[in-house]
């Protein structure tokens, strides 16, 4: 696909291959209207993937954002890439490509509406009102015809999206992930009362955890947006680093989108440091938490460490981020993709969406019966997971 522009009656659809032609403003303001935005749909972070060599056509990631204008302005739009593969996505249809495969046919290019690298639910089709979104999803399949891909995809969807996209004949993929939400119920505002919520069992276990890594002299310290020097910031990307050399993989973010983002969304990050011994010792891991301020929300990232410690990754990914968050009022805590070790942690099944449209109608009739049976299937595994919920039961009439 190339850079468009099609005019309609009312209406003008662009086609952008660099979110630098699309105006930061405007698509700022455009995402502060929807019902779930986060700091991973800003046009600052989007930006950063493309400048920084992460998210570009070399990478497999080639830019398609889609626009629409009309007299006022921009009205509606859409974080497109054209995708030569499907690392990256954490909804996976690699089973999907390889039929196409196996019967003769080319599954890349596919069309994929996401943050990259990002499995973040929230706002993809941005739209000022339901009848603008509609008119994107209606473009969005347009383009995907006229393209001739054979399939496009909507990942991690709010359910505006998933409604609007269902409308267009577009099948629902379910999926689950584990948050913490603070229950208004029986609000807790410290890290010990969220413990005492928990089954005794799960408590003695967070204890436990917690007691080894002080036990091994590893110490905590907590750096908020401008706090986060650049010597953190590369200690930390050593870190990250580390992380996927232990798993014999590539990492998929650059150096210099770090720094990016740290200078245009300095305060939407959030660093926890583990030293040796004292605050000012020697450091020895780091976790990375994207934070949203103003709503109270955030976000687990990324982490690392210099060497191996036991239960230190729980400490740094989710205790301590728990722990920060209960303190000073935040209401959401998401432990990103997969990870049903997390439950034991005080983080909840939340069931999540994404969308898909087949070109093929042969491939099209077989993937909907496949998404049908695993539809079922993650809603009674979601049933079970809830039968295991860490924390006590609610106390009758209370």
């Amino acid at each position: 696909m190339t850079p468009v522009e099609i005019d309609e009656k009312d209406y003008v659809i662009r086609v952008h291959s660099s979110p630098a032609s699309v105006e930061a403003e405007a698509w700022n303001a455009l995402l502060e209207q929807q019902t779930r935005p986060n700091p991973f749909m800003r046009h600052e972070y989007l930006l950063a993937l493309h400048a920084s060599g992460s998210a570009v056509p070399d990478t497999g990631w080639a830019p398609q954002f889609v626009t629409l204008h009309d007299a006022q302005g921009l009205q509606a739009a859409c974080a497109l890439y054209l995708k030569s593969h499907s690392y990256g996505e954490y909804v996976f249809d690699w089973a999907w490509a390889d039929a196409y495969r196996r019967h003769g046919l080319a599954y890349y290019p596919k069309l994929l509406g996401a943050v990259p690298f990002t499995p973040v639910p929230g706002a993809r089709l941005l739209a000022v009102s339901a009848a603008w979104r509609l008119r994107l999803a209606q473009a969005l399949g347009r383009l995907a015809r006229e393209a001739k891909v054979s399939s496009a995809h909507l990942l991690f969807t709010d359910a505006e999206d998933s409604a609007a996209l269902q409308a267009q004949g577009w099948m629902l993929r379910q999926g689950v992930q584990f948050h913490w939400v603070q229950d208004g119920a029986a609000p807790r505002d410290s890290f010990d009362a969220l413990l005492a919520s928990m089954q005794r069992d799960k408590r003695k276990k967070i204890q436990q955890e917690r007691r080894r890594v002080a036990d091994q002299g590893l110490v905590f310290t907590a750096h908020e947006g401008p706090q986060i020097t650049e010597a953190l910031w590369d200690f930390f990307y050593a870190c990250y680093t580390l992380t996927y050399a232990a798993h014999h993989s590539t990492p998929y973010l650059t150096r210099d989108f770090f720094r990016r983002v740290a200078a245009s969304m300095t305060r939407n990050w959030l660093m926890f440091v583990a030293h040796r011994g004292a605050a000012d010792g020697p450091p020895v891991a780091a976790s990375l938490i994207a934070i949203d301020p103003l709503r109270r929300q955030a976000y687990g990232r990324y982490w690392g460490a210099t060497d191996y410690f036991p239960c230190l990754h729980f400490e740094a990914c989710y205790y301590q981020p728990l722990a920060w968050c209960l303190a000073r009022g935040y209401t959401r805590f998401e432990g990103g993709a997969q990870g049903e070790h997390k439950m034991a942690r005080g983080l909840l099944p939340v069931p999540t969406q994404s969308a898909h449209w087949l070109r093929d109608p042969r491939f099209a009739s077989a993937v909907a019966d496949f998404l049908a049976s695993e539809g079922q299937g993650i809603a009674q595994y979601v049933d079970e997971l809830r039968d295991r919920n860490p924390f006590k039961a609610p106390e009758a009439g209370g």
